[in-house]
């Protein structure tokens, strides 16, 4: 909230999207009841990831992170329609917990969609010894859970326009088919070296394809940086660390956020989950990545970002991307 008046900061162009600099456990109740199609995001995971610490303190502890998670779920919970779809990132470690708590506050959990990668450093040291505390990460896992339908699918449709999701619209292309593939509850990520027709050996898609044909899943490669900072040229460079374990070496960039979604594997998320002209709300904003995707696809957007920090990178590249999906 602002200081002073109680009130967030707000930015947006009225019409389309709407990025507010407040604390989404103060602001998810001020929004209206049933306003949202879906709700898409990418929560503190608990961790104390990078020291971060809006990831620290007593998130860590894991009864409290389910109980925080409960909390925002809540509030996420009542701004969407009957039968409107949330898709939560989490991480192996505490996904039980984001669960369970997005489960205390009433939803239904559904599926889980897993998301492959190959870039990722493990969280911990090697020893000289050769041992270390854990694995290299390779994947996430993303929660979806749906809010309880009005009596039935087909009466919850015809109501509100929310309550399934839409395969046709996220079918995985096929080869001499106008319709393709169901999508599956796996996306795999291109590590960022592989060329067309070359997979490097730690990419997911090329260990997969070996064993198995993988044109029925979709695929899509991490954020890169000039799809990173794509609308950001005016913002100031910051310093962020290139090993995140420790060390001096840095780099210089203008979206320091460490956690950047690719756009594609949003703009998936949000045909599959939100209807056409619907809104897509992300209670935890980060550097815009959920709103980009909504431009991109036709949807509004109601972002909420507590860290001063990122907002102006998510209002940059929302902003950018709504020009671009103009054009």
């Amino acid at each position: 909230m602002s200081a002073g008046t109680g009130q967030p900061v707000m930015y947006g162009d009225a019409m389309r999207w709407l990025l507010l600099h407040a604390d989404c456990l103060e602001m998810l109740p001020e929004l209206p009841e049933g306003s949202v199609q879906a709700v898409i995001t990418d929560p503190p995971y608990g961790i104390g990831f990078g020291g971060e610490a809006w990831d620290g303190g007593e998130l860590t502890n894991a009864e409290a992170f389910q109980r925080w998670t409960s909390e925002w779920a809540a509030g996420a919970l009542r701004t969407l329609k009957p039968g409107g779809w949330l898709a939560a990132f989490g991480t192996p470690r505490t996904f039980h917990r984001l669960v369970a708590g997005v489960e205390d506050a009433g939803f239904e959990v559904r599926d889980q969609l897993l998301w492959l990668y190959a870039q990722g450093v493990p969280k911990s040291h090697l020893r000289s010894d050769g041992l270390a505390g854990c694995l290299k990460p390779a994947y996430e896992p993303v929660l979806l859970a749906r809010k309880p339908l009005i009596r039935s699918l087909d009466t919850n449709l015809a109501e509100y326009g929310t309550g399934a999701i839409d395969i046709d619209a996220t079918r995985v292309p096929r080869a001499g088919s106008d319709r393709g593939y169901w999508p599956a509850n796996i996306a795999a990520s291109h590590d960022p070296a592989c060329r067309h027709g070359s997979c490097t050996s730690a990419c997911p898609v090329g260990l997969m394809d070996a064993v198995r044909p993988i044109s029925r899943l979709f695929y899509e490669p991490k954020a890169t940086r000039q799809e990173r900072e794509a609308g950001c040229e005016d913002l100031p460079l910051s310093e962020v660390p290139i090993y995140p374990r420790g060390g001096d070496a840095v780099r210089l960039v203008r979206n320091a956020h460490p956690t950047v979604k690719p756009l594609e594997l949003m703009r998936w998320l949000t045909r599959l989950l939100c209807p056409p002209g619907g809104t897509v709300l992300d209670p935890f904003a980060g550097s815009g990545s959920t709103g980009a995707a909504g431009m991109l696809e036709g949807r509004q957007f109601v972002g909420i970002e507590r860290d001063e920090r990122y907002v102006p990178i998510a209002r940059a590249r929302i902003k950018h991307w709504a020009t671009e999906a103009k054009t």
